[in-house]
């Protein structure tokens, strides 16, 4: 796919979503390191419950540096409510220990003067950084132009047959770099994934009330068997 065709492609799918969903308004901008804290706090668990667990580190402790201070357990204890508290307090436990002995300071906003792939390979030195994590830090607390690929984003690619139905999620990362525009990454990332949740579900889509239909050879598929039925 040329790079014309793939960029009138993705603006058509966006334009349907934004009648459906309305059009993305830009969030909030973290620092740095309260995104990448807040994005490993968000891994395997809802956006209620990784914003309340981020909620309680801010209350529990003064700033990141008395975090650092702790124990792994009272950190565990401040996240609770995120789930996989023993899994997560270590890494953040592990990050500000890691920055404070190499840099000093408990801040990542260096980050934003650095290129991307630089960035990106740095965040990706921390426990639990992988590329999903990575991009979502760079792109939300960063405003750089790297696609953050979560379940849904990749599930609704495939099924609109923008990857392929075997391309995995660390491919998916670079394919869909190729493909989306820089200037539409981050309204491209949160509208898939407002789709994945609200419509193209992954056990039961509803391929009858979605927008992109006759642009997803997997619903088409899907209901032409259903009728064939």
């Amino acid at each position: 796919m040329t790079t014309k065709l793939s960029r009138t492609r993705i603006d058509g799918i966006l334009r349907r979503l934004d009648r459906v969903f309305g059009a993305v308004e830009t969030p909030e901008q973290l620092a740095v390191l309260d995104e990448l804290v807040a994005t490993i706090l968000s891994q395997n668990t809802t956006d209620s419950n990784s914003g309340a667990a981020f909620e309680e580190l801010k209350r529990w402790f003064r700033d990141w540096d008395d975090a650092r201070r702790v124990s792994v357990e009272l950190i565990a204890e401040a996240i609770r409510v995120a789930g996989l508290a023993n899994q997560k307090a270590p890494r953040i436990k592990e990050i500000l220990q890691r920055l404070h002995d190499e840099r000093g300071e408990l801040s990542l906003e260096f980050l934003h003067d650095w290129p991307l792939d630089a960035a990106c390979e740095y965040l990706r030195r921390f426990p639990g950084v992988g590329p999903k994590t990575a991009a979502c830090v760079l792109l939300f607390a960063c405003r750089k132009p790297i696609l953050p690929v979560d379940t849904h984003v990749h599930r609704v690619s495939q099924r609109l047959g923008l990857i392929g139905a075997k391309t995995n999620e660390a491919k998916a990362h670079a394919e869909l770099a190729q493909m989306v525009p820089s200037d539409r990454v981050l309204e491209f990332h949160i509208q898939l994934i407002r789709h994945g949740r609200q419509v193209c579900s992954a056990r039961s889509p509803r391929c009858c009330d979605c927008v992109l239909l006759n642009r997803c050879p997997t619903g088409m598929q899907k209901l032409s068997e259903k009728d064939g039925g």
